[in-house]
């Protein structure tokens, strides 16, 4: 009886003849559905990798436009090659007391005569940091009044020097109402123009957004010191990496004429030629107000 069952077993088994057959069918049927599947793998890859891209540009492209929309009037300024942008940063303004208005209510932020103390009261409530904003006047900020820019030297919050006049001052000490100022360059000639309505940008930093198309970078730079000559990227240290495989980049700049306004074009592209995921490229035009 044992014996005929384990003939019995021994029958419901394969050969090896079977076994090669179904590996040999088996692997056809793979290489033939590997044949049809790998364009659709392949291009869900490189749609995913030209998504990254896309979002890597629109986060770059967001970033600069709520820059430039924050830069102090007429602060905007391009490399001749097109590929840095800079402009200084403002947090918050305010209004100042004036020589115009009636005496003994503060210290007077004077464009006539220099006071015996280099402080201001700032008319209103002070700026306050709130919902995450940081507006409150700080030690180190810059105290700019009506910029104008390349168009009037005295008024070119970039050009301020410690022998000529200016529309820029250090804060040193906040209290109160009061700032006071590390210097005072509002009546050292050749004066700068007072603010017709009395108003004051608070500038926290300058920030430069420089491609390095060797590298294909595009990194923001802020931190360091305002300067006359717009900085290169060489002479910038530590910088935030915005985007890498950066293949084209031009920054331009061109001031709207009679409408106190300037229109900053970003033109961005991502990727490299030739490949899966090819070249996206980004434009982006944002309105700066120079209204100072």
């Amino acid at each position: 009886m044992k014996t005929i069952l384990n003939a019995r077993r021994r029958a419901r088994g394969f050969t090896l003849v079977e076994m090669v057959i179904v590996i040999v069918i088996t692997g056809i049927i793979g290489a033939m559905v590997a044949v049809f599947i790998r364009v659709p793998v392949q291009g869900y890859i490189d749609t995913t990798a030209r998504a990254a891209l896309a979002d890597t540009a629109d986060t770059a492209a967001r970033r600069l436009t709520r820059d430039v929309r924050l830069a102090l009037p007429n602060s905007v300024r391009v490399s001749n090659d097109g590929l840095l942008l800079e402009l200084l940063l403002t947090k918050t303004g305010g209004r100042y007391l004036s020589d115009s208005d009636p005496s003994g209510l503060g210290n007077v932020l004077s464009f006539e005569t220099t006071p015996a103390s280099p402080a201001f009261n700032v008319v209103g409530a002070m700026p306050v940091d709130a919902l995450g904003a940081r507006q409150a006047i700080s030690v180190g900020d810059q105290i700019v009044v009506y910029n104008l820019g390349g168009a009037f030297a005295p008024n070119n919050a970039y050009t301020c020097s410690a022998t000529t006049g200016c529309n820029r001052a250090p804060v040193t000490a906040v209290a109160g109402n009061v700032v006071t100022l590390g210097s005072y360059p509002f009546t050292t000639p050749p004066a700068p123009l007072p603010s017709p309505s009395n108003r004051f940008q608070v500038v926290s930093t300058p920030v430069t957004y420089a491609c390095d198309l060797k590298a294909g970078t595009l990194t923001r730079y802020a931190g360091y010191a305002i300067q006359a000559t717009q900085p290169v990227a060489a002479d910038l240290k530590d910088g935030a990496l915005l985007a890498r495989q950066v293949s084209g980049c031009v920054f331009s700049y061109t001031v709207l004429a009679n409408v106190q306004r300037g229109l900053v074009n970003i033109d961005l592209s991502l990727g490299a030629a030739n490949s899966n995921t090819g070249v996206l490229r980004l434009v982006q035009q944002v309105q700066a107000r120079n209204t100072p």
